[in-house]
Parts: C-alpha cells; structure tokens; sequence
C-alpha cells in the first residue's frame, strides 16, 4: 500500500500550529483539511481523551454557530495521536487566513463557564469522559504560545 499524504510529514520537526493538511476538490467546492497540531509531536505529553472529548464538543458547537464561518464548517475533530484536531472548511483557504478564527474559538474555550453542550447521556455517547477544566488550560495554554503571535514555522509543515 502507498503511504498516504499525512504520514509523509516529518513529525519529528513538526511544531505545534495551524497546516493546511489538504485540499480536496468536492463537485464545485473546495474543502480545506486544518492540522491544528497542540503539542509537538513525539516530544510532549499527548492530551488524555477526556480534555479532548470537552474542547471537541466546545469547539463544534462554536464553529457551527459562528456567524461568518458557521455555513463553511464541515468537521472538526480529533486526531488518532492525540496531539491536535482537524478542522474541514467548505473553502479555498490558507492557514493564515483561520487564525483569527482560531483565536476566537481557543478564546471562548479558555473561558467558558458553564455546562459543556451535549455532554448528557441522552446526547453523547460517552458524556463521563470530559474534563473541561483541563479543556480551558489546554486552550489557554495553545491561544497564549501560538496563535496570538503565530510564526512561520507554526503556518507551514516542515520540508
């Protein structure tokens, strides 16, 4: 089997940041595939699933309600490794160009003071498994060292 686009990138330089990991041509449309990486991978700790589970829920019903991107947001996720999520947007779109978005999103996160949506039995399949207050330092933690003073090297995967 050929080894596809994803697993091609050097992990081992790779910083926490916002990647275009692709684009894909969908009928007329395009849709943009974000690598928004958290931690460097294969040198700091993974994020336990239960902070993950809490930002994934955050953070989709965020984007879905936001007024200029809300009608652009097919997916947001988690990645298998743990280290990051995926972010789909029905767009032609640059890395740059979410920042601010993303700012707006780890924001809202790093201060939400509620109860997390969806995180009952009826709507979640595993609603015991969220941690926001670990959810809200993570964000922090991601707004404050990367996207408020984002660099190059955090914009474009290593070569």
């Amino acid at each position: 089997m050929e080894k596809i686009a994803s697993f091609m990138i050097d992990h081992l330089r790779m910083f926490p940041g916002v990647y275009v990991s692709r684009k894909d041509n969908v009928g007329n449309s395009t849709v943009t595939t974000f690598d928004i990486r958290m931690t460097k991978p294969n040198f700091e700790p993974v994020m336990n699933t239960a902070e993950m589970h809490a930002i994934e829920h955050l953070a989709a019903t965020f984007l879905r309600n936001h007024t200029e991107f809300g009608s652009k947001i097919v997916y947001f996720g988690p990645m298998g490794c743990r280290t990051g999520f995926y972010l789909l947007l029905n767009g032609d779109f640059s890395s740059k160009e979410i920042v601010p978005l993303l700012q707006e999103l780890f924001a809202f996160i790093k201060d939400f003071e509620w109860y997390i949506p969806g995180q009952s039995a009826k709507d979640c399949g595993n609603y015991l498994d969220m941690n926001l207050p670990m959810a809200k330092f993570l964000a922090n933690k991601y707004l404050n060292e990367i996207l408020l003073d984002i660099k190059e090297q955090n914009l474009v995967y290593p070569s």
